[in-house]
Protein backbone atom coordinates (compact mmCIF):
# COMPACT_ATOMS: atom_id res chain seq x y z
CA UNK A 1 0.00 0.00 0.00
CA UNK A 2 1.19 3.50 -0.77
CA UNK A 3 2.01 5.09 2.43
CA UNK A 4 0.30 7.89 2.15
CA UNK A 5 -2.70 6.02 2.77
CA UNK A 6 -1.39 4.47 6.25
CA UNK A 7 -2.34 5.48 9.62
CA UNK A 8 -0.24 5.97 12.63
CA UNK A 9 -0.63 2.65 13.48
CA UNK A 10 -0.30 0.63 10.54
CA UNK A 11 2.67 2.61 9.56
CA UNK A 12 4.59 2.33 12.98
CA UNK A 13 4.16 -1.31 12.77
CA UNK A 14 6.23 -1.01 9.22
CA UNK A 15 8.36 1.30 9.97
CA UNK A 16 9.19 -0.44 13.40
CA UNK A 17 9.85 -3.70 11.60
CA UNK A 18 11.83 -1.81 9.13
CA UNK A 19 9.26 -2.76 5.86
CA UNK A 20 9.74 0.88 5.17
CA UNK A 21 12.26 3.66 5.94
CA UNK A 22 10.68 7.20 7.20
CA UNK A 23 12.46 9.11 4.04
CA UNK A 24 10.82 6.53 2.05
CA UNK A 25 7.42 7.71 3.88
CA UNK A 26 8.19 11.34 3.40
CA UNK A 27 8.34 10.73 -0.60
CA UNK A 28 5.60 9.23 -0.57
CA UNK A 29 3.29 12.05 1.20
CA UNK A 30 5.47 14.94 -1.25
CA UNK A 31 4.25 12.49 -4.14
CA UNK A 32 1.18 12.80 -2.98
CA UNK A 33 0.77 16.37 -2.42
CA UNK A 34 2.10 17.26 -5.34
CA UNK A 35 -1.08 15.01 -6.76
CA UNK A 36 -3.84 16.55 -5.05
CA UNK A 37 -2.60 19.60 -3.48
CA UNK A 38 -3.43 22.04 -6.03
CA UNK A 39 -7.06 20.78 -5.93
CA UNK A 40 -7.30 20.96 -1.92
CA UNK A 41 -4.91 23.33 -0.62
CA UNK A 42 -3.84 22.30 2.81
CA UNK A 43 -0.71 23.99 3.35
CA UNK A 44 0.63 27.45 3.24
CA UNK A 45 4.29 26.09 3.72
CA UNK A 46 5.61 22.81 2.33
CA UNK A 47 9.49 22.27 3.05
CA UNK A 48 10.46 18.82 1.55
CA UNK A 49 14.13 18.93 1.91
CA UNK A 50 14.21 19.89 5.98
CA UNK A 51 11.47 17.02 6.70
CA UNK A 52 14.00 14.57 3.92
CA UNK A 53 17.08 15.61 6.29
CA UNK A 54 15.14 14.56 9.99
CA UNK A 55 13.73 11.58 8.39
CA UNK A 56 16.97 10.14 7.27
CA UNK A 57 18.07 10.64 10.97
CA UNK A 58 14.55 9.16 12.48
CA UNK A 59 14.93 6.89 15.40
CA UNK A 60 11.98 4.34 14.25
CA UNK A 61 12.65 2.34 17.91
CA UNK A 62 10.71 5.29 19.59
CA UNK A 63 7.17 5.85 19.91
CA UNK A 64 6.74 7.68 17.00
CA UNK A 65 9.46 7.42 15.29
CA UNK A 66 9.43 8.56 12.07
CA UNK A 67 6.27 9.08 11.62
CA UNK A 68 5.29 12.64 10.19
CA UNK A 69 2.76 15.12 11.68
CA UNK A 70 1.21 18.29 9.54
CA UNK A 71 1.13 21.06 11.86
CA UNK A 72 -1.91 24.37 11.78
CA UNK A 73 -0.08 27.44 10.88
CA UNK A 74 -1.04 28.61 14.79
CA UNK A 75 1.66 26.97 16.58
CA UNK A 76 5.48 27.23 16.27
CA UNK A 77 7.65 25.08 14.51
CA UNK A 78 11.24 26.38 14.89
CA UNK A 79 12.89 27.45 11.64
CA UNK A 80 9.12 27.49 9.95
CA UNK A 81 6.77 30.19 8.95
CA UNK A 82 4.38 31.07 11.65
CA UNK A 83 2.47 33.23 9.98
CA UNK A 84 -1.29 32.26 11.28
CA UNK A 85 -2.45 32.79 7.68
CA UNK A 86 -2.43 37.09 8.08
CA UNK A 87 -0.70 39.41 6.00
CA UNK A 88 0.52 40.81 9.27
CA UNK A 89 3.22 37.66 10.13
CA UNK A 90 4.18 37.19 6.41
CA UNK A 91 7.51 36.23 6.69
CA UNK A 92 7.72 35.68 9.83
CA UNK A 93 9.98 32.62 11.08
CA UNK A 94 9.16 30.56 14.48
CA UNK A 95 12.35 30.78 16.90
CA UNK A 96 11.48 28.06 19.26
CA UNK A 97 9.41 24.92 19.23
CA UNK A 98 5.90 25.13 21.06
CA UNK A 99 5.48 22.79 23.86
CA UNK A 100 3.62 20.22 22.08
CA UNK A 101 5.98 19.99 19.38
CA UNK A 102 9.15 19.28 21.79
CA UNK A 103 6.91 16.37 23.25
CA UNK A 104 6.40 14.88 19.72
CA UNK A 105 9.84 15.36 18.71
CA UNK A 106 11.28 13.45 21.99
CA UNK A 107 8.90 10.54 20.58
CA UNK A 108 10.87 10.68 17.13
CA UNK A 109 8.08 12.53 15.32
CA UNK A 110 9.09 14.37 12.32
CA UNK A 111 7.05 17.65 11.80
CA UNK A 112 6.07 18.41 8.36
CA UNK A 113 4.22 20.93 6.86
CA UNK A 114 1.84 24.44 7.90
CA UNK A 115 -1.71 23.78 7.51
CA UNK A 116 -3.85 26.91 5.99
CA UNK A 117 -6.22 27.96 8.71
CA UNK A 118 -8.62 31.08 8.98
CA UNK A 119 -6.79 33.93 10.24
CA UNK A 120 -5.51 33.96 13.46
CA UNK A 121 -7.91 30.65 13.70
CA UNK A 122 -11.35 33.41 13.39
CA UNK A 123 -13.24 31.66 11.67
CA UNK A 124 -15.61 28.40 10.43
CA UNK A 125 -14.78 27.67 6.75
CA UNK A 126 -11.34 28.71 6.14
CA UNK A 127 -12.09 31.20 3.57
CA UNK A 128 -10.80 33.89 5.92
CA UNK A 129 -7.46 33.14 5.27
CA UNK A 130 -4.49 35.98 3.59
CA UNK A 131 -2.94 32.13 1.55
CA UNK A 132 -6.91 31.68 0.12
CA UNK A 133 -9.25 28.92 0.75
CA UNK A 134 -8.73 25.33 1.42
CA UNK A 135 -11.27 23.02 -0.33
CA UNK A 136 -13.17 20.30 1.04
CA UNK A 137 -11.31 16.71 -0.54
CA UNK A 138 -15.03 15.12 -0.70
CA UNK A 139 -16.12 18.57 -2.99
CA UNK A 140 -13.56 20.64 -4.14
CA UNK A 141 -16.30 23.25 -4.37
CA UNK A 142 -16.91 23.21 -0.72
CA UNK A 143 -15.51 24.40 2.25
CA UNK A 144 -13.66 22.05 4.92
CA UNK A 145 -14.74 23.70 8.09
CA UNK A 146 -12.45 26.05 10.25
CA UNK A 147 -10.36 27.29 11.30
CA UNK A 148 -8.34 24.25 11.38
CA UNK A 149 -9.47 23.60 7.61
CA UNK A 150 -6.51 23.07 6.49
CA UNK A 151 -5.58 20.19 9.35
CA UNK A 152 -8.62 18.36 8.47
CA UNK A 153 -8.28 18.51 4.97
CA UNK A 154 -4.55 16.81 4.32
CA UNK A 155 -5.71 13.79 6.45
CA UNK A 156 -8.50 13.41 4.75
CA UNK A 157 -7.10 13.87 1.31
CA UNK A 158 -4.29 11.56 2.84
CA UNK A 159 -1.69 14.46 2.39
CA UNK A 160 -0.77 13.68 5.82
CA UNK A 161 -0.83 10.60 8.18
CA UNK A 162 -1.81 12.69 11.19
CA UNK A 163 -1.78 16.84 11.81
CA UNK A 164 -2.24 19.28 14.84
CA UNK A 165 -5.20 22.01 15.40
CA UNK A 166 -6.21 24.06 17.65
CA UNK A 167 -9.88 24.18 19.21
CA UNK A 168 -11.41 27.56 20.41
CA UNK A 169 -15.52 27.00 19.96
CA UNK A 170 -14.87 24.38 17.17
CA UNK A 171 -11.74 24.38 15.31
CA UNK A 172 -11.30 20.84 15.46
CA UNK A 173 -14.23 19.18 15.54
CA UNK A 174 -15.90 20.86 13.06
CA UNK A 175 -13.53 20.48 10.19
CA UNK A 176 -13.22 16.35 11.01
CA UNK A 177 -16.78 16.18 10.96
CA UNK A 178 -17.33 18.37 7.81
CA UNK A 179 -13.64 16.17 6.42
CA UNK A 180 -14.80 13.03 7.52
CA UNK A 181 -11.56 12.85 10.03
CA UNK A 182 -11.18 12.06 13.57
CA UNK A 183 -10.55 15.22 15.83
CA UNK A 184 -10.04 15.74 19.15
CA UNK A 185 -10.34 18.79 21.69
CA UNK A 186 -8.74 17.88 24.86
CA UNK A 187 -9.43 18.86 28.38
CA UNK A 188 -8.63 22.49 28.83
CA UNK A 189 -5.66 22.62 30.59
CA UNK A 190 -4.84 18.95 29.50
CA UNK A 191 -2.37 20.41 26.55
CA UNK A 192 0.29 22.50 26.89
CA UNK A 193 -0.42 26.16 25.22
CA UNK A 194 2.89 27.08 24.90
CA UNK A 195 3.69 28.37 21.67
CA UNK A 196 0.51 28.41 20.56
CA UNK A 197 -0.52 31.83 19.02
CA UNK A 198 -3.32 32.74 21.50
CA UNK A 199 -6.85 33.76 20.34
CA UNK A 200 -8.97 33.71 23.17
CA UNK A 201 -6.79 32.31 26.03
CA UNK A 202 -9.06 30.84 28.68
CA UNK A 203 -10.59 28.80 25.62
CA UNK A 204 -7.80 27.92 23.14
CA UNK A 205 -6.38 23.75 23.37
CA UNK A 206 -3.94 21.88 20.75
CA UNK A 207 -5.57 18.73 19.95
CA UNK A 208 -4.83 15.72 17.21
CA UNK A 209 -6.77 15.20 13.56
CA UNK A 210 -6.32 11.30 12.50
CA UNK A 211 -7.84 8.69 10.51
CA UNK A 212 -8.60 6.09 13.68
CA UNK A 213 -9.33 6.97 17.36
CA UNK A 214 -6.37 4.81 17.92
CA UNK A 215 -4.64 7.32 16.48
CA UNK A 216 -6.11 9.95 18.03
CA UNK A 217 -5.76 7.94 21.68
CA UNK A 218 -1.84 7.84 20.72
CA UNK A 219 -1.75 11.29 19.97
CA UNK A 220 -3.28 12.62 22.46
CA UNK A 221 -0.88 10.82 25.06
CA UNK A 222 2.01 11.94 23.05
CA UNK A 223 1.12 15.67 23.92
CA UNK A 224 -0.34 15.39 27.04
CA UNK A 225 1.39 16.86 30.46
CA UNK A 226 2.04 19.62 32.58
CA UNK A 227 4.16 22.42 31.39
CA UNK A 228 5.69 25.15 33.49
CA UNK A 229 5.95 27.14 30.95
CA UNK A 230 1.88 27.24 30.01
CA UNK A 231 0.14 28.44 33.46
CA UNK A 232 -3.34 26.73 32.33
CA UNK A 233 -1.67 23.48 32.13
CA UNK A 234 -2.38 21.15 34.59
CA UNK A 235 -1.04 18.87 36.59
CA UNK A 236 -2.95 15.65 35.84
CA UNK A 237 -1.82 12.02 35.40
CA UNK A 238 -1.67 11.27 31.82
CA UNK A 239 -2.79 7.38 31.18
CA UNK A 240 -2.45 5.27 28.21
CA UNK A 241 -4.97 5.86 26.06
CA UNK A 242 -4.85 2.95 24.05
CA UNK A 243 -5.17 0.82 26.67
CA UNK A 244 -9.15 0.64 27.33
CA UNK A 245 -10.11 1.01 24.01
CA UNK A 246 -11.49 -2.03 23.70
CA UNK A 247 -13.64 -1.95 26.34
CA UNK A 248 -16.80 -1.36 24.53
CA UNK A 249 -19.51 0.85 25.51
CA UNK A 250 -21.65 -1.79 27.16
CA UNK A 251 -23.38 -0.62 30.12
CA UNK A 252 -22.06 2.91 29.85
CA UNK A 253 -24.96 5.54 30.01
CA UNK A 254 -24.88 7.89 26.62
CA UNK A 255 -26.57 11.47 27.34
CA UNK A 256 -29.22 12.59 24.62
CA UNK A 257 -29.39 16.56 25.05
CA UNK A 258 -32.87 17.82 23.47
CA UNK A 259 -31.40 21.13 23.10
CA UNK A 260 -28.82 19.59 20.30
CA UNK A 261 -31.75 18.65 17.83
CA UNK A 262 -33.41 22.07 16.78
CA UNK A 263 -35.32 24.13 14.45
CA UNK A 264 -33.50 24.62 11.41
CA UNK A 265 -30.98 21.69 11.25
CA UNK A 266 -30.28 19.88 8.60
CA UNK A 267 -32.67 16.59 8.64
CA UNK A 268 -30.33 14.22 7.12
CA UNK A 269 -27.76 15.25 9.99
CA UNK A 270 -30.37 14.60 12.78
CA UNK A 271 -31.75 11.33 11.00
CA UNK A 272 -27.59 9.67 10.45
CA UNK A 273 -27.14 11.04 14.22
CA UNK A 274 -30.30 8.89 15.81
CA UNK A 275 -28.98 6.34 13.71
CA UNK A 276 -25.48 6.20 15.05
CA UNK A 277 -27.43 6.82 18.96
CA UNK A 278 -29.65 3.58 17.98
CA UNK A 279 -26.11 1.79 16.79
CA UNK A 280 -24.50 2.23 20.11
CA UNK A 281 -27.82 1.10 21.52
CA UNK A 282 -27.01 -2.21 19.96
CA UNK A 283 -23.87 -1.95 21.20
CA UNK A 284 -24.95 -1.74 24.65
CA UNK A 285 -25.06 1.63 25.71
CA UNK A 286 -27.82 2.95 27.66
CA UNK A 287 -29.51 6.29 26.13
CA UNK A 288 -30.39 8.42 28.49
CA UNK A 289 -32.08 11.83 27.93
CA UNK A 290 -30.61 14.74 29.36
CA UNK A 291 -31.44 18.28 29.63
CA UNK A 292 -28.58 21.18 28.92
CA UNK A 293 -30.85 24.46 29.36
CA UNK A 294 -28.42 27.02 28.75
CA UNK A 295 -27.04 25.90 25.54
CA UNK A 296 -29.37 28.22 24.01
CA UNK A 297 -26.91 31.38 25.47
CA UNK A 298 -23.47 29.42 24.54
CA UNK A 299 -22.93 30.85 20.99
CA UNK A 300 -24.01 34.34 21.90
CA UNK A 301 -21.46 34.40 25.26
CA UNK A 302 -19.12 32.98 23.07
CA UNK A 303 -19.22 36.05 20.78
CA UNK A 304 -18.44 38.09 23.87
CA UNK A 305 -15.66 36.59 25.79
CA UNK A 306 -14.32 35.39 23.07
CA UNK A 307 -13.54 38.47 21.04
CA UNK A 308 -12.81 40.62 24.14
CA UNK A 309 -9.62 37.88 24.88
CA UNK A 310 -8.75 38.32 20.91
CA UNK A 311 -8.44 42.14 21.31
CA UNK A 312 -5.92 41.72 24.00
CA UNK A 313 -3.86 38.80 22.34
CA UNK A 314 -3.92 40.45 19.45
CA UNK A 315 -2.96 43.93 20.62
CA UNK A 316 1.27 42.69 20.29
CA UNK A 317 0.82 42.58 16.27
CA UNK A 318 1.63 46.67 16.28
CA UNK A 319 4.24 46.50 13.42
CA UNK A 320 6.84 46.94 15.64
CA UNK A 321 8.37 44.05 16.74
CA UNK A 322 8.12 41.78 14.39
CA UNK A 323 5.94 41.07 11.12
CA UNK A 324 4.69 43.38 8.55
CA UNK A 325 5.42 47.42 9.10
CA UNK A 326 3.71 49.86 7.05
CA UNK A 327 7.42 51.94 5.62
CA UNK A 328 6.60 55.56 6.02
CA UNK A 329 4.59 56.00 9.20
CA UNK A 330 4.66 59.30 10.50
CA UNK A 331 4.65 58.33 14.04
CA UNK A 332 4.18 55.47 16.64
CA UNK A 333 0.55 55.90 16.32
CA UNK A 334 0.04 56.13 12.44
CA UNK A 335 2.80 52.41 12.49
CA UNK A 336 0.35 50.90 14.88
CA UNK A 337 -3.14 52.20 13.09
CA UNK A 338 -1.53 51.43 9.47
CA UNK A 339 0.00 48.51 9.81
CA UNK A 340 -3.04 46.72 11.72
CA UNK A 341 -5.62 48.41 8.90
CA UNK A 342 -3.65 46.89 6.12
CA UNK A 343 -2.77 43.40 7.65
CA UNK A 344 -5.45 42.07 9.07
CA UNK A 345 -8.78 40.63 7.49
CA UNK A 346 -12.10 42.02 7.59
CA UNK A 347 -13.02 38.98 9.88
CA UNK A 348 -10.09 39.64 12.62
CA UNK A 349 -11.00 43.55 12.30
CA UNK A 350 -14.25 42.66 13.05
CA UNK A 351 -13.84 40.56 16.17
CA UNK A 352 -11.10 42.81 17.79
CA UNK A 353 -13.69 46.18 17.07
CA UNK A 354 -16.38 43.85 18.73
CA UNK A 355 -13.84 42.99 21.90
CA UNK A 356 -12.80 45.72 22.59
CA UNK A 357 -16.50 47.24 22.39
CA UNK A 358 -17.52 44.43 24.97
CA UNK A 359 -14.34 45.24 27.73
CA UNK A 360 -14.99 49.13 27.37
CA UNK A 361 -16.03 51.87 29.77
CA UNK A 362 -19.64 51.19 30.55
CA UNK A 363 -20.18 47.92 28.61
CA UNK A 364 -18.12 46.00 30.72
CA UNK A 365 -20.32 44.71 33.19
CA UNK A 366 -23.05 44.65 30.75
CA UNK A 367 -21.51 42.75 28.50
CA UNK A 368 -18.16 40.44 29.47
CA UNK A 369 -19.16 39.89 32.67
CA UNK A 370 -22.48 38.73 32.17
CA UNK A 371 -21.25 36.47 29.35
CA UNK A 372 -19.10 34.96 31.91
CA UNK A 373 -21.83 34.33 34.55
CA UNK A 374 -23.43 32.37 31.47
CA UNK A 375 -20.51 30.54 30.96
CA UNK A 376 -20.67 29.28 34.46
CA UNK A 377 -24.51 28.34 34.09
CA UNK A 378 -22.78 26.53 31.04
CA UNK A 379 -20.57 24.67 33.58
CA UNK A 380 -22.82 23.39 36.00
CA UNK A 381 -25.54 22.39 33.00
CA UNK A 382 -22.36 19.36 32.05
CA UNK A 383 -22.09 19.08 36.00
CA UNK A 384 -25.58 17.88 36.32
CA UNK A 385 -25.70 16.10 33.49
CA UNK A 386 -22.90 13.94 34.83
CA UNK A 387 -24.82 12.74 37.21
CA UNK A 388 -27.06 11.05 34.67
CA UNK A 389 -24.58 10.02 32.54
CA UNK A 390 -20.99 8.75 31.48
CA UNK A 391 -20.91 10.83 28.30
CA UNK A 392 -22.70 12.98 26.07
CA UNK A 393 -23.37 12.51 22.16
CA UNK A 394 -24.55 14.48 19.68
CA UNK A 395 -24.24 15.92 15.97
CA UNK A 396 -21.27 17.43 15.82
CA UNK A 397 -21.93 20.17 12.79
CA UNK A 398 -26.06 21.51 11.93
CA UNK A 399 -25.19 20.74 8.30
CA UNK A 400 -22.93 19.45 6.05
CA UNK A 401 -20.55 21.02 4.18
CA UNK A 402 -21.41 24.41 2.76
CA UNK A 403 -20.15 25.73 -0.55
CA UNK A 404 -17.12 28.54 -1.15
CA UNK A 405 -18.31 31.93 -0.22
CA UNK A 406 -21.90 30.15 0.41
CA UNK A 407 -21.90 32.26 4.25
CA UNK A 408 -19.05 34.47 3.75
CA UNK A 409 -21.63 37.82 3.45
CA UNK A 410 -23.75 36.83 6.49
CA UNK A 411 -21.21 36.82 10.08
CA UNK A 412 -24.25 35.31 11.52
CA UNK A 413 -24.78 32.04 9.59
CA UNK A 414 -21.12 31.72 10.05
CA UNK A 415 -20.82 31.23 13.20
CA UNK A 416 -24.16 29.25 13.88
CA UNK A 417 -21.63 26.54 11.82
CA UNK A 418 -20.09 25.63 15.65
CA UNK A 419 -23.34 26.04 17.15
CA UNK A 420 -22.85 22.03 18.54
CA UNK A 421 -19.48 22.54 19.27
CA UNK A 422 -18.53 25.76 21.17
CA UNK A 423 -20.44 24.85 24.63
CA UNK A 424 -17.68 22.28 25.49
CA UNK A 425 -14.91 24.88 25.09
CA UNK A 426 -17.01 27.22 27.74
CA UNK A 427 -17.18 24.74 29.94
CA UNK A 428 -13.32 23.56 29.78
CA UNK A 429 -14.41 19.51 28.78
CA UNK A 430 -13.25 17.38 26.08
CA UNK A 431 -14.60 16.52 22.94
CA UNK A 432 -14.09 14.00 20.14
CA UNK A 433 -15.44 14.31 16.25
CA UNK A 434 -15.74 10.92 13.89
CA UNK A 435 -17.47 10.10 11.01
CA UNK A 436 -20.95 8.53 11.02
CA UNK A 437 -22.19 8.91 7.76
CA UNK A 438 -22.98 10.14 4.34
CA UNK A 439 -24.99 12.35 3.19
CA UNK A 440 -25.45 12.77 -1.13
CA UNK A 441 -25.46 16.83 -2.27
CA UNK A 442 -25.10 17.45 -5.82
CA UNK A 443 -24.59 13.58 -6.54
CA UNK A 444 -21.63 13.98 -4.07
CA UNK A 445 -21.26 11.92 -0.70
CA UNK A 446 -20.52 14.40 1.83
CA UNK A 447 -19.92 12.99 5.50
CA UNK A 448 -21.26 14.10 9.17
CA UNK A 449 -19.86 13.93 12.46
CA UNK A 450 -21.05 12.36 15.98
CA UNK A 451 -19.33 14.25 18.62
CA UNK A 452 -19.00 12.67 21.78
CA UNK A 453 -18.97 14.83 24.70
CA UNK A 454 -16.50 13.92 27.99
CA UNK A 455 -15.90 14.95 32.02
CA UNK A 456 -13.08 16.99 31.98
CA UNK A 457 -9.75 15.20 31.95
CA UNK A 458 -11.74 11.70 30.62
CA UNK A 459 -10.67 11.40 27.69
CA UNK A 460 -10.08 7.70 28.54
CA UNK A 461 -13.91 6.75 28.01
CA UNK A 462 -14.25 9.44 25.24
CA UNK A 463 -11.99 7.40 23.58
CA UNK A 464 -13.51 4.04 24.47
CA UNK A 465 -16.96 5.09 23.29
CA UNK A 466 -15.59 6.60 20.67
CA UNK A 467 -13.47 3.73 19.06
CA UNK A 468 -16.52 1.45 20.02
CA UNK A 469 -18.44 3.03 17.24
CA UNK A 470 -16.07 3.32 15.15
CA UNK A 471 -14.98 -0.43 14.79
CA UNK A 472 -18.71 -1.69 14.61
CA UNK A 473 -19.29 0.95 11.21
CA UNK A 474 -17.13 0.98 7.91
CA UNK A 475 -17.18 5.38 7.39
CA UNK A 476 -13.86 5.78 8.62
CA UNK A 477 -12.51 3.22 5.74
CA UNK A 478 -13.95 5.79 2.84
CA UNK A 479 -11.78 7.73 0.63
CA UNK A 480 -12.38 10.83 -1.17
CA UNK A 481 -11.41 10.66 -4.74
CA UNK A 482 -9.48 13.59 -5.97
Amino acid sequence: MNPAFENITSLRAKLAARDITPTEVIEALRARCTQVEPSVSAFNHLDWDTALREAATADASLPLGGVPIAIKDVIAVKGQPCTCSSKILKGHTAVYDAGVIERLRSLGAVPVGRCNMDEFAMGSSTENSADGPTRNPWDTSRIPGGSSGGSAACVAAHEAIASLGSDTGGSIRQPAALCGCVGLKPTYGRVSRYGLVAFASSLDQIGPFTKTVRDAATLLGAISGRDPRDCTSLDQPVPDYTASLEQGVKGLRIGVPKEYFIEGMDKDVEQTTRQALDQLAKLGAELVDISLPHTNYALSSYYIIAPAEASANLARFDGVRYGARVPDGKDVLDVYSRTRALGFGNEVKRRIILGTYVLSSGYYDAYYLRAQKVRTLIRKDFEEAWKKCDIIATPTTPTPAFKLGEKTGDPIQMYLSDVFTIAVNMAGLCGLSLPCGFVQRDSTDLPLGLQFIGKAFDEATLLRASHAYEQSTEWHTRRPVL
